[in-house]
């Protein structure tokens, strides 16, 4: 086959695979935190008295959290934490986050979709280990690794929770990295959850700390797809690599991102 013949027949799988790609996948919620409602500092850039619905309910209207115990906002760009503010080397975090505690108290999330019956529920987003300097912490021993489960339960009635129906579909566990206790080290993880198993499509993804002391997350992007790991694009193959197995057999997919300045002064990711 010559050059040309084999540029088109390639030039023509692409499109078809764009195509493929924007009928399974349904993008149902995309989240940077750098929006909340009436954010107050309650000190040592925590808001630890405003629930995450106070903050981000209803972005995108009518979109609710389910939570237990104080899953708080932490400021990434104030200056009170531990003295003189958290530092964010990669900019990755923006202004503000979310944190959670794994063992002073068992702070859990909830997120509930309809996947429309598609087969699995991708959910990527970033994490990283990081402390608080009051309300009780430190929380992290130095070294500390933050380890997360994402269990995926059956949720027929579609309400907002925690367990759905009590039924788990998938569940994977991700990790982070070590870091120090006021500097973000941010770690993007994909979660192929498989949701083929649900009674009419709706789910429910339950957010737990299993172990680490504290740790934050940032940068939702949930998409409903017929292909794992499709998050509405075509992922690059060389970002990505195996990080463990879930109850089903799938794998989550880790990347870790390091951030450079462009000459144009914008954030890049190699």
């Amino acid at each position: 086959m010559d050059s040309k013949r084999f540029g088109t027949l390639l030039g023509v799988v692409m499109v078809l695979g764009l195509a493929c790609s924007a009928e399974s996948a349904e993008i149902l919620y995309v989240q940077d935190f750098e929006n909340p409602t009436n954010f107050r500092n309650d000190g040592a850039d925590v808001n630890i008295f405003r629930q995450v619905n106070q903050l981000y309910g209803d972005q995108p209207p009518g979109f609710q959290f389910a939570q237990r115990n104080t899953v708080e906002t932490l400021l990434i760009t104030g200056n009170q934490a531990f003295g003189t503010g958290y530092s964010d080397p990669s900019g990755i975090g923006g202004n503000y986050t979310l944190g959670m505690l794994s063992s002073y108290e068992n702070d859990l999330l909830g997120l509930s979709f309809d996947t429309g019956g598609r087969q699995y529920l991708n959910f990527q987003l970033t994490v990283s280990s990081i402390d608080l300097s009051a309300w009780g912490g430190p929380f992290v021993s130095p070294g500390a690794v933050p380890v997360f489960r994402f269990t995926l339960y059956d949720n027929p009635s579609g309400a907002n929770g925690l367990f759905g129906n009590g039924t788990i579909l998938d569940q994977i566990e991700a990790s982070g990295t070590a870091s120090a206790r006021s500097v973000f080290d941010w770690t993007t993880i994909l979660l192929p959850l498989n949701a083929s198993q649900s009674t009419n499509g709706k789910v429910t993804i339950q957010i737990d700390l299993l172990d680490g002391g504290y740790a934050a997350m940032d940068n939702f992007r949930i998409v409903a797809s017929d292909i794992r790991g499709d998050l509405g694009t075509i992922p690059e193959p060389s970002s990505v690599i195996i990080l463990g197995l879930g109850l089903t057999g799938l794998a989550g997919v880790m990347a870790r991102k390091r951030v450079k300045r462009s000459r144009a002064d914008d954030l890049v990711a190699v």
